[in-house]
Protein backbone atom coordinates (compact mmCIF):
# COMPACT_ATOMS: atom_id res chain seq x y z
CA UNK A 1 0.00 0.00 0.00
CA UNK A 2 0.99 3.62 -0.68
CA UNK A 3 1.29 5.21 2.47
CA UNK A 4 1.83 8.96 0.63
CA UNK A 5 -1.04 10.32 -1.19
CA UNK A 6 0.88 11.90 -3.24
CA UNK A 7 4.48 11.57 -4.04
CA UNK A 8 4.98 15.15 -4.54
CA UNK A 9 5.19 15.16 -0.73
CA UNK A 10 8.46 12.32 -0.13
CA UNK A 11 10.96 15.23 -0.83
CA UNK A 12 9.54 17.54 1.58
CA UNK A 13 8.39 15.13 4.33
CA UNK A 14 12.10 13.94 4.04
CA UNK A 15 13.40 17.50 4.26
CA UNK A 16 11.30 18.76 7.19
CA UNK A 17 11.93 15.29 9.27
CA UNK A 18 15.95 15.74 8.37
CA UNK A 19 15.23 19.54 9.83
CA UNK A 20 13.39 18.35 13.05
CA UNK A 21 16.02 15.88 13.71
CA UNK A 22 18.69 18.60 13.77
CA UNK A 23 16.22 20.95 16.04
CA UNK A 24 16.62 17.55 18.78
CA UNK A 25 20.32 17.63 18.07
CA UNK A 26 20.59 20.63 19.32
CA UNK A 27 18.13 20.74 21.70
CA UNK A 28 19.86 17.48 23.54
CA UNK A 29 23.33 18.47 22.45
CA UNK A 30 23.90 21.78 22.69
CA UNK A 31 25.97 23.10 25.83
CA UNK A 32 26.73 26.67 24.76
CA UNK A 33 24.68 29.42 25.60
CA UNK A 34 24.95 30.41 22.29
CA UNK A 35 24.35 27.72 19.60
CA UNK A 36 20.48 27.80 20.29
CA UNK A 37 19.98 31.10 19.85
CA UNK A 38 22.07 30.68 16.74
CA UNK A 39 19.98 28.25 15.56
CA UNK A 40 17.03 30.08 16.53
CA UNK A 41 18.13 32.94 14.51
CA UNK A 42 19.11 31.12 11.26
CA UNK A 43 15.85 28.64 11.43
CA UNK A 44 12.80 31.00 12.02
CA UNK A 45 12.88 31.79 8.00
CA UNK A 46 12.56 28.37 6.92
CA UNK A 47 10.41 27.21 9.54
CA UNK A 48 8.14 30.65 8.53
CA UNK A 49 7.94 28.16 5.00
CA UNK A 50 7.02 25.07 6.56
CA UNK A 51 4.18 26.41 8.09
CA UNK A 52 2.55 25.93 4.20
CA UNK A 53 3.28 22.68 4.11
CA UNK A 54 1.37 22.78 7.61
CA UNK A 55 -1.32 24.19 6.25
CA UNK A 56 -1.44 21.96 3.24
CA UNK A 57 -1.13 18.62 5.67
CA UNK A 58 -4.28 20.02 7.09
CA UNK A 59 -6.36 20.58 4.20
CA UNK A 60 -5.33 17.29 2.14
CA UNK A 61 -3.46 15.40 4.99
CA UNK A 62 -0.04 13.86 3.57
CA UNK A 63 -0.54 9.78 4.67
CA UNK A 64 -3.11 7.33 3.81
CA UNK A 65 -2.65 5.83 7.63
CA UNK A 66 -3.53 7.74 10.04
CA UNK A 67 -1.05 7.17 12.63
CA UNK A 68 1.63 8.72 10.08
CA UNK A 69 -0.24 11.81 9.95
CA UNK A 70 -0.36 12.55 13.92
CA UNK A 71 3.22 11.74 14.08
CA UNK A 72 4.03 14.43 11.20
CA UNK A 73 1.43 16.77 13.36
CA UNK A 74 3.58 16.51 16.29
CA UNK A 75 6.59 17.49 14.27
CA UNK A 76 4.81 20.14 12.71
CA UNK A 77 3.56 21.26 16.06
CA UNK A 78 6.87 21.84 17.17
CA UNK A 79 7.83 23.88 13.93
CA UNK A 80 5.40 26.10 13.07
CA UNK A 81 3.04 26.83 16.73
CA UNK A 82 0.30 24.98 14.95
CA UNK A 83 -0.63 21.64 16.65
CA UNK A 84 -2.96 18.90 14.89
CA UNK A 85 -6.17 19.99 13.78
CA UNK A 86 -5.57 22.96 14.76
CA UNK A 87 -5.35 24.48 11.67
CA UNK A 88 -8.56 22.15 10.00
CA UNK A 89 -10.75 23.84 12.68
CA UNK A 90 -9.34 27.50 12.48
CA UNK A 91 -8.50 27.61 8.93
CA UNK A 92 -10.20 24.98 6.95
CA UNK A 93 -13.61 24.63 8.16
CA UNK A 94 -13.38 27.99 9.60
CA UNK A 95 -11.56 30.81 8.11
CA UNK A 96 -12.51 28.64 4.44
CA UNK A 97 -16.14 29.17 5.04
CA UNK A 98 -16.32 32.78 5.96
CA UNK A 99 -13.36 34.76 4.79
CA UNK A 100 -15.69 36.76 2.46
CA UNK A 101 -17.49 37.85 5.52
CA UNK A 102 -15.86 39.73 8.48
CA UNK A 103 -18.00 39.03 10.65
CA UNK A 104 -17.63 35.55 10.32
CA UNK A 105 -14.19 34.95 9.82
CA UNK A 106 -12.02 33.04 12.34
CA UNK A 107 -8.91 35.44 10.61
CA UNK A 108 -10.76 38.53 9.95
CA UNK A 109 -8.62 41.31 9.44
CA UNK A 110 -11.57 44.11 9.69
CA UNK A 111 -13.28 45.77 13.09
CA UNK A 112 -16.76 44.99 13.82
CA UNK A 113 -16.98 49.15 12.15
CA UNK A 114 -15.78 47.35 8.61
CA UNK A 115 -12.41 49.34 9.20
CA UNK A 116 -9.20 46.69 7.93
CA UNK A 117 -7.10 46.13 11.19
CA UNK A 118 -3.21 47.22 10.63
CA UNK A 119 -0.97 44.15 10.41
CA UNK A 120 0.04 44.14 13.88
CA UNK A 121 -2.85 44.64 15.52
CA UNK A 122 -4.24 41.87 13.39
CA UNK A 123 -1.33 39.69 14.18
CA UNK A 124 -1.78 40.19 18.22
CA UNK A 125 -5.37 39.31 17.91
CA UNK A 126 -5.40 36.14 15.97
CA UNK A 127 -2.31 34.74 17.85
CA UNK A 128 -3.66 35.37 21.13
CA UNK A 129 -7.22 33.78 19.59
CA UNK A 130 -5.75 31.16 17.55
CA UNK A 131 -6.75 28.39 19.65
CA UNK A 132 -9.73 29.56 21.84
CA UNK A 133 -11.36 30.09 18.03
CA UNK A 134 -10.47 26.50 16.91
CA UNK A 135 -11.67 25.20 19.74
CA UNK A 136 -15.08 26.94 19.29
CA UNK A 137 -15.42 26.06 15.57
CA UNK A 138 -14.65 22.31 16.87
CA UNK A 139 -17.93 22.33 18.93
CA UNK A 140 -19.43 21.85 15.58
CA UNK A 141 -16.71 18.98 14.70
CA UNK A 142 -16.99 16.64 17.81
CA UNK A 143 -15.13 13.91 16.08
CA UNK A 144 -12.11 16.61 15.15
CA UNK A 145 -12.35 18.30 18.22
CA UNK A 146 -11.12 15.19 20.56
CA UNK A 147 -8.33 14.37 18.14
CA UNK A 148 -7.35 18.20 18.28
CA UNK A 149 -7.86 18.46 22.23
CA UNK A 150 -5.88 14.89 23.02
CA UNK A 151 -2.85 15.81 20.04
CA UNK A 152 -2.82 19.36 22.01
CA UNK A 153 -2.57 17.50 25.32
CA UNK A 154 0.27 15.11 24.20
CA UNK A 155 2.03 18.63 22.08
CA UNK A 156 1.81 20.37 25.59
CA UNK A 157 3.47 17.28 27.39
CA UNK A 158 6.23 16.70 24.97
CA UNK A 159 7.28 20.47 25.09
CA UNK A 160 7.01 20.34 29.29
CA UNK A 161 9.07 17.23 29.39
CA UNK A 162 11.71 19.22 26.53
CA UNK A 163 11.77 22.16 28.77
CA UNK A 164 12.12 19.95 31.91
CA UNK A 165 15.50 18.09 30.38
CA UNK A 166 16.93 21.70 28.76
CA UNK A 167 14.73 24.41 29.78
CA UNK A 168 17.33 26.86 28.07
CA UNK A 169 17.75 24.82 24.69
CA UNK A 170 13.87 24.35 24.53
CA UNK A 171 13.04 27.97 24.87
CA UNK A 172 15.08 28.82 21.29
CA UNK A 173 14.85 25.27 19.78
CA UNK A 174 11.21 24.66 20.51
CA UNK A 175 8.97 27.13 22.05
CA UNK A 176 10.41 30.69 20.56
CA UNK A 177 9.87 29.16 17.08
CA UNK A 178 6.91 27.75 18.03
CA UNK A 179 5.29 30.94 18.82
CA UNK A 180 6.92 33.47 15.92
CA UNK A 181 5.93 30.55 13.54
CA UNK A 182 2.17 30.87 14.64
CA UNK A 183 2.50 34.52 14.04
CA UNK A 184 4.38 33.99 10.48
CA UNK A 185 0.95 31.62 9.54
CA UNK A 186 -1.11 34.10 10.76
CA UNK A 187 0.62 37.17 8.80
CA UNK A 188 0.47 35.43 5.43
CA UNK A 189 -3.17 34.92 5.59
CA UNK A 190 -3.58 38.74 6.55
CA UNK A 191 -1.23 39.35 3.36
CA UNK A 192 -3.30 37.10 1.64
CA UNK A 193 -6.76 38.39 1.69
CA UNK A 194 -6.49 42.22 4.14
CA UNK A 195 -8.22 45.05 2.16
CA UNK A 196 -10.04 42.79 0.05
CA UNK A 197 -13.90 43.90 0.84
CA UNK A 198 -15.89 41.56 -1.50
CA UNK A 199 -18.20 38.70 -2.07
CA UNK A 200 -16.75 37.52 -5.37
CA UNK A 201 -14.64 34.90 -4.96
CA UNK A 202 -11.95 35.61 -7.72
CA UNK A 203 -11.07 38.68 -6.24
CA UNK A 204 -11.16 37.71 -2.65
CA UNK A 205 -7.35 36.96 -2.64
CA UNK A 206 -4.06 38.12 -3.61
CA UNK A 207 -1.91 35.86 -5.56
CA UNK A 208 1.66 35.65 -5.97
CA UNK A 209 2.76 34.29 -8.99
CA UNK A 210 7.05 34.50 -7.82
CA UNK A 211 8.47 30.67 -8.52
CA UNK A 212 10.69 31.07 -4.95
CA UNK A 213 7.98 31.86 -2.98
CA UNK A 214 5.88 29.03 -4.71
CA UNK A 215 9.24 26.71 -4.24
CA UNK A 216 9.50 27.46 -1.03
CA UNK A 217 6.05 27.11 0.35
CA UNK A 218 4.16 24.64 -1.65
CA UNK A 219 2.58 26.75 -4.16
CA UNK A 220 0.65 29.29 -2.06
CA UNK A 221 1.00 32.00 -4.06
CA UNK A 222 -1.42 30.54 -6.15
CA UNK A 223 -4.21 31.81 -3.38
CA UNK A 224 -7.73 32.16 -5.23
CA UNK A 225 -7.07 28.11 -6.81
CA UNK A 226 -6.39 27.26 -3.54
CA UNK A 227 -9.81 29.12 -1.90
CA UNK A 228 -12.07 27.77 -5.10
CA UNK A 229 -10.56 24.27 -4.33
CA UNK A 230 -9.11 24.09 -0.71
CA UNK A 231 -9.14 20.20 -1.12
CA UNK A 232 -6.68 19.92 -4.39
CA UNK A 233 -2.67 18.95 -3.74
CA UNK A 234 -0.86 21.38 -3.16
CA UNK A 235 1.20 20.46 -6.72
CA UNK A 236 -1.77 20.65 -8.91
CA UNK A 237 -2.57 24.47 -8.32
CA UNK A 238 -0.77 26.22 -10.65
CA UNK A 239 -2.66 24.15 -13.39
CA UNK A 240 -5.78 25.05 -11.64
CA UNK A 241 -4.75 28.72 -11.44
CA UNK A 242 -4.07 28.78 -15.48
CA UNK A 243 -7.59 27.59 -15.64
CA UNK A 244 -9.01 30.48 -14.22
CA UNK A 245 -6.51 33.13 -14.41
CA UNK A 246 -8.68 35.29 -17.26
CA UNK A 247 -11.44 35.58 -14.13
CA UNK A 248 -8.80 37.55 -11.79
CA UNK A 249 -8.33 41.12 -11.61
CA UNK A 250 -5.03 41.99 -12.48
CA UNK A 251 -4.34 44.19 -9.54
CA UNK A 252 -4.49 41.19 -7.25
CA UNK A 253 -0.92 40.45 -7.90
CA UNK A 254 1.67 41.19 -5.62
CA UNK A 255 5.60 40.40 -5.07
CA UNK A 256 5.93 37.99 -1.89
CA UNK A 257 7.78 39.44 1.10
CA UNK A 258 11.45 39.07 2.62
CA UNK A 259 13.56 37.03 1.07
CA UNK A 260 12.01 36.48 -2.45
CA UNK A 261 10.93 40.21 -2.99
CA UNK A 262 14.82 40.92 -3.61
CA UNK A 263 15.50 38.76 -6.52
CA UNK A 264 12.29 40.84 -8.14
CA UNK A 265 11.67 37.74 -10.60
CA UNK A 266 8.27 36.14 -11.34
CA UNK A 267 7.20 33.39 -12.94
CA UNK A 268 3.91 33.35 -14.65
CA UNK A 269 2.43 30.41 -16.02
CA UNK A 270 0.08 31.30 -19.19
CA UNK A 271 -3.48 29.56 -19.41
CA UNK A 272 -3.01 28.53 -23.11
CA UNK A 273 0.44 27.25 -21.98
CA UNK A 274 -0.48 24.94 -19.15
CA UNK A 275 -1.89 21.83 -18.78
CA UNK A 276 -5.43 21.55 -17.95
CA UNK A 277 -6.53 18.90 -14.52
CA UNK A 278 -8.04 16.64 -17.08
CA UNK A 279 -5.00 16.19 -18.89
CA UNK A 280 -2.86 15.71 -15.74
CA UNK A 281 -5.42 12.68 -14.06
CA UNK A 282 -5.07 10.75 -17.68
Amino acid sequence: MQVFRFAADRVPVALFALYFALDLTVLTQATSWWLPVLWFAVGIIPKGWICAWNHHHQHLSVFRVPVLNRLLEVMYGFQTGVTSHAWFLHHVVGHHRNYTDQKLDESRWAFADGSQMNQWHYIGITVATAYTRAFEVGKRFAAQQKVFVAMAALQVGLLTLAFGFNAYNALFVLALPMLVSLATTVWATYFHHAGLYTDDHYAASYNILHAGYNWATGNLGYHTAHHLRHGLHWSLLPQYHAEIAQNIPAELYRQPGIPFVWSGTEAVIEPELAPTLAQLAQ
